[in-house]
């Protein structure tokens, strides 16, 4: 599922192929995969918590899982509400959250 397009999220994707950054974790688990890219839907950043419940409705049927959230370098490093979204989200959609995704940070982007 992808919901808006960031050039970004290219980062996310390379680096969990890549098995590098916050995703070295599956380094050994080769059934990792990604199910879901969403965005946090602009300040105060409340979106996740929606597509959360929406993509655990929808993939449920199927015996499917969303086991693991990992918030983007981007919500990591640069938002405000990251806090807030972070136990929201636990505390809602019952996932692990994980705080960053790529550790290839442009060193002019975000300055």
């Amino acid at each position: 599922m992808k919901d808006e397009t960031c050039i970004g999220c290219q980062r996310c994707l390379t680096a969990f192929h890549r098995r590098e950054g916050e995703f070295a974790r599956y380094q050994d688990d080769k059934d990792a995969r990604i199910v879901a890219i969403f965005h946090c839907g602009g300040c105060p950043a409340t979106s996740p918590v929606l597509r959360m419940k929406q993509l655990q409705s929808w993939m449920g049927p199927m015996g499917e899982t969303v086991d693991v959230l990992h918030l983007g370098t981007c919500i990591k490093n640069h938002c405000a509400y990251k806090d807030t979204l972070v136990s929201v989200v636990r505390a809602k959609a019952g996932v692990e959250v994980i705080e960053g995704s790529h550790p290839y940070l442009p060193k002019d982007i975000f300055a």
